[in-house]
């Protein structure tokens, strides 16, 4: 995944990633990261009524916004500076549990894709099995390929860089990890400093370049937030890091969406 080479700020788009944690009340320091911050776009998971209501005021700043507060842990507050268009609430796997996808307009007038995800984690608790996270991002990566338009994924998916389904992911939907080879960037759990893993992601098509990727301050929440910056550059694809799905993994890809 190759940097930027120049400064096209028309052609850029900065994303926050944060799940807050939806028992974490602590809206201020969450907006006061974002302040400080200043992304383009803010997404935020584990989101419910009052985490909607405690944000509100972002819409002064933040005048585009896709809001889906939900009680189970499950909502999105989807807040952007850029116009968005075409967005939808999408419940591809599960009835309670949501995706945004929308399209971002970057001030050159370039329209990308962005959708924001937070599937279920295989755990005894709420989810035996991987089937219905690994089916979902494996959804959204078609829906990738058929916009085939500059994409960005983005959000908590319950699951590490280098796993076998983050992979599978990536190899199907032609998407890049822009954290590879610059560090894991590990997000999750801000409480234990000697145990934590890379659980909030961002995934770019080969058109964009990094500019930045940084973790921010805690505010209260189990996890911290991810900023990233790229810049699209539709002209300096970098082919050369998408990885390929094989005759198996396509087998598998298959398998895994037409499960129910």
């Amino acid at each position: 995944m190759l940097k930027s080479g120049s400064n096209e700020p028309e052609q850029c788009i900065s994303i926050m990633i944060s799940n807050v944690y939806q028992h974490n009340t602590n809206t201020q320091g969450c907006i006061k990261e974002i302040y400080k911050a200043n992304p383009d776009v803010v997404l935020l998971l584990e989101t419910n009524n009052l985490w909607k209501e405690g944000t509100d005021e972002l819409s002064e700043k933040y005048p585009y916004h896709v809001k889906v507060p939900q009680e189970n842990t499950y909502g999105m507050l989807l807040y952007s500076k850029l116009k968005l268009t075409d967005s939808e609430v999408k419940f591809m796997v599960e009835d309670d549990i949501p995706s945004i996808h929308t399209k971002v307009i970057l001030k050159s007038g370039t329209a990308i894709l962005l959708c924001g995800v937070h599937p279920t984690p295989p755990s005894p608790t709420e989810n035996e099995r991987s089937k219905e996270r690994d089916k979902e991002l494996l959804l959204i990566g078609d829906i990738v390929k058929q916009q085939n338009m500059p994409a960005i994924v983005v959000g908590d998916l319950n699951d590490v860089a280098w796993s076998h389904t983050t992979s599978l992911f990536l190899k199907m939907s032609g998407l890049l990890d822009p954290r590879r080879g610059r560090g894991f960037f590990n997000s999750f759990h801000a409480g234990y400093p000697f145990l934590r893993f890379p659980l909030d992601h961002a995934f770019i098509s080969p058109d964009f370049k990094l500019n930045t990727i940084k973790r921010l301050d805690n505010y209260g929440s189990d996890h911290f937030p991810i900023f990233i910056e790229v810049q699209y550059e539709p002209h300096n694809k970098n082919h050369e890091n998408v990885m390929q799905p094989d005759a198996d993994d396509i087998k598998e890809a298959t398998e895994k969406k037409n499960k129910t």
